[in-house]
C-alpha cells in the first residue's frame, strides 16, 4: 500500500465508510476522550488562560502581517550561524533539496523528526522514488510507516490503532525494516515503546543525513525549535553530520522573547503536559557539537494563497497542536483518514482548501465536514476561528460553482427559495402549499416530536439523504400570515376585552361635575 492520501475518495464517501467500522470508532473515542481530559486538568491549572490564548494569536498574526521582513532576517541570521537556506515554492523544490543533498553525501538512507511538513510535501514517496529510505523515529509515526498505512492525526498518527494491532505490525513487519522485535513480544505500552527503541537505535547510530520540520523559525536569532515528547528528535538533531529541515514559512515567530507565550500555549493543548519533556533549539552550524552541514528549507507549497485571504489567513497561525481535533464530533467519528489529507480534523477542513485553492472535488467537500458547533475555536490555542473559515469557504465553493451549466440540486433549490420570497403573492401561494402538506404530513407522521408536532417521515429522491438520519417536522397547518390575519394581529380574546375595558375607562374619567347637575350636558 502507497503511503499516499492521492486517489482517496471525497469526504463525504469516505465518512460513511469509517462510520460502520465499530473498532475505530471504539479506539477514536478513547483516544480523544483521554486527551481531552488531560488538557483540561493542566488549563485549568492557568490564571488568566484566556489572555495566554490572545497574545499568541497576536505573536503568529505579527508574524503573517509583516512576512516578508521576517523571512528576510530569518535567512540572514540562519546563514551567519552557518547554515544554507534553500526557498521551495512547491513540494517538488522542497523535495529535490532534500532528495540533492542525501545523494550528495551518498546516504542511501535517512532519519526522520516527526514533521507534517515533510508529510505534506510526500517526501517519504519522492526520497523512494530517488533510492533513498527515509525512516520515521517517531512512534506512532513508525507504527504507521511498518504498517503500510497512512497516519489520521497530528499529534498521535497512529490513534487508529489499538495496542494488539500494534503488536502484530511489529512482529510482522520489524525485521524487513531492520532489528526484529523480540519473539515474546506483548502488547503491554511499554514493551512495545522497548521493541521501538532497539529497532531504532541502530538506525540512529548508522545514519549519516537527518531530515525535520520545526515547530518555529525565530527570524531574530536564526533559531529552530522542535518540541517533542520522546527524545526521538533530539537523537536525529544531534547524531548525524547533516541535517536538513523544512519549514513552513508561516512558522516564523519574530523575536525569542515572542517564544514565551507559544511553548506556554503549546503543550498544554497538545500533549496535556505543562511542559514538553525535550524542547530542542539549534542555530547553523556549532563546530564540534551536532550536525557540520545543516539546511534549511523554506517552504511556500500555498501559503502565500492562504496568506492572501483575509479571512482565511488566520489559519496560518496554527501551531499544530491538534487540540481542534480532540475535541471535535465529526472527527471523533470518523478519524483522520476520511479527510483524504496529512491535515485532518477541523484544522485539515480549512487549511487544505487554502493550501491547494479551489477546484479539487476532494477539497471543496471539506468545508462541509464540520457541524459548526464551535468546539474546535474554543480550545484553539491561538483562536482561529474555524467555524467562521468554514462558513467563508463554503461561500467560496457556492460561487465557484454559480456558472456551471448544470446547476446542483442545491442551488436549485436556493433559486426556487428566491422566487418564492421575492414576491408577496407567490409567497402566500407557497404558505397555503406548505400548510395543506403540513396538514397530509401531520396526519401520516411517524412519530411525535417536542412540543406535540409530527414528523413528516421519510423524503423521496435527494431528501432521502437528509430524511435518513433526522426527523423532518411537518410544516404548520397554519402559516404565520394566516394565523396573523385571523387572530386580528395576534390579539387573543382576553387582549379584546382588556382593550374593552381600556376604552370605557376615558369615558368615564372625563366625566365632570357639571355633567352631573340638572340641565348638564349629558
Amino acid at each position: 500500500m502507497s503511503r499516499t492520501f492521492v486517489g482517496m475518495p471525497a469526504f463525504p464517501e469516505a465518512a460513511r465508510a469509517a462510520l460502520g467500522d465499530t473498532r475505530l470508532r471504539h479506539n477514536l473515542a478513547h483516544a480523544t476522550g483521554t486527551i481531552r481530559a488531560k488538557r483540561a486538568r493542566v488549563v485549568e491549572e492557568v490564571d488568566g488562560w484566556e489572555d495566554l490564548r490572545v497574545a499568541g494569536a497576536a505573536v503568529k498574526d505579527r508574524a503573517l502581517h509583516g512576512l516578508d521582513e521576517h523571512l528576510l532576517t530569518l535567512e540572514r541570521t540562519l546563514t551567519e550561524a552557518g547554515a544554507t537556506v534553500h526557498w521551495a515554492r512547491d513540494a517538488a523544490e522542497a523535495c529535490a533539496v532534500v532528495a540533492r543533498v542525501a545523494k550528495d553525501h551518498d546516504a542511501r538512507e535517512v532519519v526522520k523528526v516527526k514533521s507534517m511538513a515533510t508529510q505534506e510535501i510526500g517526501l517519504e514517496e519522492a526520497l523512494a522514488a530517488e533510492g533513498v529510505a527515509a525512516w520515521e523515529t517517531d512512534l506512532a509515526e513508525l507504527i504507521v510507516q511498518l504498517g503500510e498505512d497512512l497516519p489520521s492525526h497530528i499529534l498521535v498518527p497512529a490513534i487508529h490503532k489499538g495496542r494488539a494491532e500494534i503488536r502484530e505490525i511489529f512482529l510482522r513487519r520489524m525485521a524487513a525494516a531492520g532489528r526484529p522485535a523480540p519473539d515474546d513480544l506483548t502488547d503491554e505500552p511499554a514493551v512495545l515503546a522497548a521493541a521501538a527503541r532497539e529497532h531504532l537505535r541502530e538506525k540512529f547510530l548508522r545514519a549519516r543525513v537527518a531530515v525535520s520540520g520545526a515547530n518555529f523559525a525565530v527570524a531574530e536569532t536564526g533559531t529552530l525549535v522542535v518540541v517533542e515528547s520522546e527524545g526521538n528528535g533530539r537523537m536525529c538533531l544531534t547524531l548525524p553530520e547533516v541535517l536538513v529541515s523544512v519549514v513552513g514559512i508561516e512558522k516564523v515567530v519574530p523575536t525569542w522573547a515572542e517564544l514565551d507565550p507559544l511553548l506556554r500555549l503549546l503543550p498544554r493543548s497538545s500533549t496535556g503536559e505543562r511542559m514538553n519533556p525535550y524542547t530542542s533549539s539549534w542555530s547553523g552550524v556549532t563546530p564540534g557539537d551536532g550536525p557540520q552541514e545543516v539546511h534549511v528549507v523554506l517552504l511556500d507549497n500555498g501559503r502565500t494563497r492562504a496568506l492572501a485571504d483575509e479571512v482565511g489567513r488566520q489559519a496560518l497561525r496554527c501551531i499544530r497542536c491538534s487540540a481542534c481535533l480532540n475535541v471535535c464530533p465529526v472527527y471523533e467519528r470518523v478519524g483522520g483518514h476520511a479527510y483524504g489529507s496529512v491535515y485532518p480534523g477541523p484544522i485539515g477542513a480549512i487549511l487544505n482548501p487554502l493550501l491547494h485553492g479551489p477546484g479539487d472535488p476532494r477539497d471543496d467537500a471539506l468545508p462541509y465536514a464540520s457541524s459548526l458547533c464551535g468546539a474546535c475555536f474554543e480550545v484553539c490555542p491561538v483562536r482561529i476561528d474555524i467555524p467562521e473559515v468554514l462558513v467563508h469557504l463554503r461561500t467560496q465553493v457556492v460561487d465557484a460553482h454559480r456558472d456551471d451549466p448544470v446547476p446542483k440540486p442545491e442551488a436549485l433549490a436556493m433559486r426556487g427559495t428566491g422566487w418564492a420570497f421575492g414576491d408577496a403573492s407567490r409567497l402566500g401561494l407557497a404558505e397555503k402549499a406548505s400548510g395543506l402538506a403540513g396538514r397530509v404530513l401531520g396526519r401520516l407522521g411517524r412519530s411525535a416530536l417536542p412540543g406535540g408536532r409530527r414528523a413528516a417521515g421519510r423524503l423521496p429522491g435527494p431528501g432521502a439523504a437528509w430524511t435518513g438520519a433526522r426527523d423532518l417536522p411537518a410544516p404548520p397547518a397554519e402559516s404565520f400570515r394566516d394565523w396573523w390575519a385571523r387572530t386580528d394581529g395576534g390579539r387573543t380574546e382576553e387582549d379584546r376585552l382588556e382593550e374593552g375595558r381600556a376604552g370605557e375607562g376615558p369615558a368615564v374619567r372625563g366625566r365632570t361635575e357639571a355633567d352631573d347637575e340638572p340641565g348638564g350636558a349629558r
